[in-house]
């Protein structure tokens, strides 16, 4: 997502900013400093040019002031010359003159118009203090009327021949404002001048900032437009600076970037066909067990969709989080079946599971592959019940005959009664059990694809009434007498021909019409009946016995299945005979099924593929 960048938080504007508050401080370093200097330079000129005045001022007054004191008559007033001096003196700055005598009475003034203070007292504490102390007094104050500053120099007069003799005092004031106008005016022009280069200092600034923002700015254009799957786009590179090798580099990473992309989106795709067109199911969670990745197969063998399970947890989906924990999971990594719904059938899913780890150990997830073993899991379940069904029927026969064997070697074979029948009860369990055998031998020729089919045209209608007139003679032979059985047809009137093995189907029509006998009651009817489709001819077998139930109907092909155990172990049956009509039909690519009603009777039916001819191919 973009971020806004305000005015002030840019590049730009934070250089600009340091670049003038540095140009700022430097100037207030500067100007503070040059400002200081010149106002210490001015102001002790300016004191010092006073001060060789004093120094002047003092040697011209000293004789006029020794001269009075001598009070010798002199052709000229010493205190009107003093007067007159300090008159022609002032000017140059100078505000005010003055002379003060030894007793603080005023001989003469500079200004004009206070020349009436001269012969008065001065109250000038400055003054006093000069006489006092033998020394000078300098010192800057406020004018009380104008409030200009005026630097004051009050220095003490002495005799020059004695120098403890004191003459008086002279005071000098002078206006110094103007010095500090002067310093002034200065700094004002040094602030015009600061202010001219800070507002050059801004625009040459920003000028620079832009010239190093600019390829920043296309930079960041560029590392976004990469971010967000863009690598069309190349950078400038403005110069050999450390900016130019950025933005080389950069150039190198987006052709890196988008090469790896590339590699990273064709091996994407590829793991995505993988995972579509896969026929186990693929689950990926995270370290917490959270579902992230679940392709299609997955979806369909637990019936849900990828937005239904994004984020939930695979022990909770599988339907195990009450037996297993993610940590035993973790640990064990266990293959478990799960039960499912598949298309509204149940199935049977076996999980294994393994860790998606780093090369430091750290657990990044979980990968849960699911295979549909139901399949396995039924060949499995009938592997072992056709085992217990062999051992059971082979051992009911061998039991029978060991009984009459231990009985024999007892010495029932001299008894002329027992001998003959218990012989003759041991041959019969002996050609069930051949029986029982070849039957298993034709189904693992069957199952091993080793049993061929000699195959001929054969005239479908002649061969099932070759049956049925067979099993007609058969229910009136010896065998059946006292029976009251009949066989009625409905065949049709056309010949119709199939390729088949003639033996192979005269096996299957047997094992039909053999059943249809046992089960039918005394005086029942069978009827053979035959129809033709666009595609097939289908036999039908109906006989009036007991029925099949409707829950064992779907198992009676099953091999050793029986739906009344004892009645058919009674009737000689080894329960393989549905089982390899089953598979000898669809070895001729038709099909078998049975449609029964308790109490009502059962129809056998076998749908075959027919080859259609015209007359006159026959004639």
């Amino acid at each position: 997502m973009k971020k806004k960048i305000h005015f002030y938080q840019s590049i730009n504007t934070k250089i600009v900013f340091i670049i003038v508050m540095l140009l700022v401080f430097a100037l207030q370093i500067i100007g503070a400093n040059f400002v200081t200097t010149m106002e210490q330079k001015l102001v002790g000129n300016f004191r010092g040019d006073r001060q060789t005045q004093m120094t002047f001022l003092k040697s011209t007054i000293l004789p006029l002031l020794e001269s009075d004191q001598s009070e010798e008559e002199t052709e000229t007033n010493p205190r009107e010359e003093i007067n007159r001096l300090l008159m022609e003196f002032s000017g140059s700055n100078i505000t005010e003159l003055q002379v003060v005598s030894p007793s603080m009475v005023i001989m003469g003034i500079s200004d004009s118009t206070q020349q009436s203070m001269i012969g008065q007292l001065s109250n000038d504490a400055d003054v006093r203090q000069a006489q006092l102390s033998g020394t000078s007094v300098t010192k800057q104050d406020l004018d009380p009327t104008s409030q200009d500053r005026r630097w004051k120099i009050v220095e003490p007069v002495y005799s020059s021949t004695d120098s403890e003799e004191f003459l008086g005092v002279i005071v000098l004031e002078s206006n110094i404002e103007t010095v500090y106008t002067q310093v002034s005016e200065i700094t004002m022009t040094f602030l015009q001048a600061s202010s001219v280069a800070i507002i050059l200092s801004l625009i040459l600034a920003n000028l620079v900032a832009r010239a190093l923002t600019k390829p920043i700015k296309e930079m960041q254009i560029q590392t976004r437009a990469i971010a967000e799957g863009d690598y069309s786009g190349m950078l400038t590179v403005y110069g050999d600076d450390e900016l130019g090798e950025l933005a080389f580099l950069i150039n190198e990473l987006s052709d890196e970037v988008a090469e790896a992309q590339e590699s990273i989106d064709s091996e994407r795709r590829r793991l995505d066909s993988v995972l579509t067109h896969m026929t186990d199911g693929v689950i990926a969670t995270d370290r917490r067990g959270k579902i992230v990745i679940v392709n299609n197969m997955a979806e369909k063998m637990l019936e849900v969709s990828g937005e239904e399970v994004n984020g939930n947890n695979l022990l909770k989906i599988l339907g195990v989080e009450k037996e297993l924990t993610l940590r035993r999971l973790l640990e064990e990594q266990e293959d478990i079946l799960i039960n499912a719904y598949s298309e509204g059938l149940p199935t049977i899913l076996r999980a294994s599971f393994s860790l998606i780890q780093r090369e430091t150990g750290f657990i990044s997830g979980i990968v849960c592959v699911l295979h549909d073993v139901t399949e396995q899991e039924k060949i499995e379940e009938e592997r072992k019940q056709f085992v217990s069904n062999v051992s059971h029927e082979l051992r009911t026969p061998l039991t029978s005959m060991r009984s009459y064997i231990e009985a024999l070697a007892d010495g029932a074979w001299q008894d002329p009664e027992l001998a003959p029948r218990f012989l003759e009860v041991t041959q019969s369990e002996t050609d069930r059990m051949i029986r029982m055998i070849q039957d298993l031998l034709h189904l693992s020729r069957i199952d091993s694809g080793k049993s061929d089919l000699e195959v001929e045209l054969v005239d479908l209608t002649e061969l099932l009434d070759h049956v049925l007139n067979r099993f007609d003679m058969l229910i009136h032979s010896t065998e059946y007498e006292g029976k009251h059985y009949r066989i009625d047809r409905n065949l049709l009137e056309e010949p119709v021909f199939v390729e088949m093995d003639t033996d192979r189907m005269i096996q299957v029509l047997d094992n039909i019409m053999n059943n249809a006998l046992k089960y039918s009651p005394d005086g029942g009817v069978i009827t053979g009946s035959m129809r033709q489709t666009a595609q097939s001819v289908i036999i039908s077998i109906t006989d009036q016995g007991m029925g099949i139930p409707k829950n064992d109907l779907v198992k009676i092909f099953s091999r050793f299945y029986r739906v009344d155990r004892a009645r058919s172990r009674a009737m000689g049956g080894s329960g393989l005979g549905l089982a390899i009509s089953k598979e000898v039909v669809e070895q001729h690519g038709g099909r078998i099924w049975a449609e029964s009603a308790e109490g009502k009777g059962t129809t056998f039916y076998l749908s075959l593929p027919y080859i259609p001819f015209e007359e006159d191919e026959w004639a």
